[in-house]
């Protein structure tokens, strides 16, 4: 198959090298322009009046290869969502300035963004893969890092679009399939999500020990998401339990089975559908 047509390649950087642009500016326009100030120059000079520093992530529109049309629309939604992504994850530095101890902005706030582009990547990949070679690589531009000013364990929060303002505490989230869960020995309830090994398909031999180590991270992740029940109660609000925690795992389980699902698809046919059971609920 070949790469891409001319025409694709200057449309991906007609609209996707304009939202590299975006990306590329995105933590340095979105910490400072909460903070009332004009974003000049690089993200490493960029700060916030409060002082909690932005958050600075890869490019990732930069890296993609030539996106055939038929995947253009889906690409641009994706790559828009990155920079939203930023842009929250700005805003909870500066709501939570103050807030958490020294890991307080890892496990908050950088943790969670880096699940939430491992899951968008994933989408951007897969999306480029349906007519073109699947790009790989995208997960190694997930993580990002804080340009701080003044103390670096300022700020962090729950997860995209929540409005409490307390965070889990230390150690960051996934989760499988409902098995594994800690016991409710304080009532606040269990988390139970749906069973991923029964739903995959056949597992070539060549996949297996990758599946096996992602199936094992899925059990790990509920059982951590269940100490964080434990060791938050009383805090936040109404929407802590979904924002803090439920949404975290989500983002991480969907990261998780769409590596299964990669693994398994380098050999035989790709599973489809697995990012329908990363949602998990809360069992009182």
């Amino acid at each position: 198959m070949s790469r891409a047509l001319p025409k694709y390649n200057k449309r991906r950087v007609g609209l996707a090298g304009g939202a590299a642009a975006v990306a590329l500016t995105g933590a340095v326009i979105a910490g400072t322009a909460l903070a009332g100030e004009s974003s000049e120059g690089d993200g490493a000079d960029a700060r916030t009046l409060a002082g909690p520093g932005t958050v600075s992530c890869p490019d990732v529109a930069s890296q993609l290869p030539a996106i055939p049309a038929s995947a253009q629309a889906e690409v641009d939604r994706n790559l828009a969502l990155l920079d939203q992504q930023i842009t929250e994850a700005n805003k909870r530095l500066v709501d939570t300035v103050g807030q958490g101890g020294p890991n307080f902005v890892q496990n908050a706030i950088l943790g969670p963004l880096e699940d939430k582009r491992v899951a968008t990547v994933n989408r951007i990949a897969t999306a480029i893969g349906r007519t073109a070679d699947r790009p790989a690589g995208l997960d190694s531009l997930a993580a990002c890092s804080l340009d701080a000013q003044g103390d670096p364990a300022a700020p962090g929060l729950e997860e995209t679009g929540g409005t409490e303002t307390s965070a889990p505490p230390a150690g960051d989230v996934g989760g499988d399939a409902g098995a594994g869960q800690d016991g409710d020995a304080s009532g606040v309830g269990t988390i139970s999500c749906p069973d991923v090994a029964p739903q995959l398909p056949a597992i070539p031999a060549s996949a297996q020990a990758e599946v096996d180590r992602n199936l094992a991270l899925l059990d790990q992740q509920i059982t951590e998401a269940n100490k964080r029940l434990v060791d938050t109660v009383g805090q936040g609000g109404p929407n802590f339990v979904q924002n803090a925690i439920l949404g975290p795992l989500e983002d991480k389980r969907v990261a998780t089975v769409n590596r299964i699902a990669t693994a398994i698809g380098r050999t035989a046919d790709r599973p489809a559908g697995l990012d329908s059971l990363a949602a998990c609920t809360l069992t009182k």
